[in-house]
């Protein structure tokens, strides 16, 4: 059997490890054969693709980013979009199968594409861990210590000053970066999409810090709101799925908590930093389990399902199962958090 695959949305530490484990273990256990489409389902219907054997996987699971690039383009897109094109193409490539690697996006467009007609399966990617039917994503356990590593670095210089330190990380509708981060970095607050927290509030946990002497460090995901917003903060227009493009809450909160409190306040957005370098230990673990197992998921024919990590284990979920709900921050495991904050 002759596979596909692709990397789809936004990039994260563990794609290629992905790739590596599916390669390996697909051509030696399974005698299947691997190309990778170029830049995500653009090399798809477009028919771009590259080969994939051992020797250009070799070394893969280190390294950051994806060997096979990715984009934003959708599998339905332009003149030469659809299922019916996207046939012909698998087709004339002779290739059987399609393994999308991907966020939610992805999945939502690998789902189309199956109840078209196409044999495709899933491996469930995002930073922001905000995928349901999994309990962890790849790429997040790096995240969070790129995260961890920037508190760690602001405390010293917030310290030295005696500011207060506003960091700003990802997530959009799930604040788990935040969360885990902000617990690893001994934040004294933590602020998330899922629990909108009143001006008033921080301000009083900023000050309580303060009043013992220490400097307030404040971590907030870029899709926190004030009760009185709306939605998240946004300057920067529109992305392709005609979302705010989240970004500086915190250059917004930082002013009004010195305006507040009277500490010299600093905001940092930490963006894309996030996004980059190489995956953790556990990245790269995780990511090699999910590409060797979704292998299984094509030699057994299970089309329409993504791999997922339950506890330790890794099982297929279908995905509309996987696309049900977004997996946010319970309101438990904020008010467990919360307790500490101030």
């Amino acid at each position: 059997m002759r596979v596909g695959i692709l990397t789809s949305g936004g990039d994260c530490p563990g794609l290629n490890a992905v790739i590596r484990g599916a390669v390996l273990k697909g051509t030696t256990v399974y005698d299947q054969e691997f190309v990778g489409f170029l830049d995500g389902w653009r090399g798809l219907v477009e028919g771009d693709v590259m080969e994939l054997d051992r020797p250009a996987v070799r070394g893969l699971s280190h390294e950051g980013g994806t060997m096979l690039g990715t984009s934003r383009f959708g599998p339905y897109q332009g003149p030469n979009g659809g299922a019916a094109r996207i046939a012909e193409v698998l087709e004339r490539l002779g290739i059987d199968a399609v393994i999308a690697i991907g966020g939610e996006g992805t999945a939502t467009a690998a789902q189309r594409l199956y109840d078209d007609g196409i044999r495709i399966v899933g491996v469930p990617k995002t930073i922001d861990n905000d995928l349901d039917q999994t309990d962890y994503t790849f790429g997040f356990d790096t995240a969070v210590e790129i995260a961890t590593e920037a508190i760690d670095r602001l405390r010293t210089t917030g310290n030295s000053h005696r500011r207060c330190m506003v960091l700003e990380v990802m997530g959009r509708d799930a604040g788990w970066i935040a969360l885990h981060s902000g617990t690893a970095g001994g934040a004294h607050a933590i602020l998330i999409p899922e629990h909108p927290e009143t001006i008033e509030q921080v301000c009083a946990w900023v000050c309580s810090v303060r009043d013992r002497g220490r400097a307030p460090m404040v971590v907030v995901a870029e899709g926190f709101r004030l009760p009185e917003m709306a939605e998240g903060y946004s300057t920067k227009g529109r992305d392709n799925l005609d979302r705010p493009r989240l970004g500086g809450i915190s250059e917004v909160l930082a002013p009004m908590i010195e305006q507040h409190t009277g500490i010299e306040t600093r905001a940092t957005v930490l963006g894309y930093v996030q996004r980059g370098g190489v995956p953790t230990a556990f990245d790269r673990v995780l990511a090699t389990r999910l590409g060797m197992a979704v292998t299984d998921l094509v030699a057994q024919g299970q089309w329409g399902n993504m791999v997922a990590l339950h506890g330790t284990d890794i099982v297929p979920v279908h995905f509309d199962e996987a696309l049900a709900d977004h997996k946010k921050v319970p309101l438990e495991r904020y008010l467990e958090m919360r307790v500490m904050f101030g």
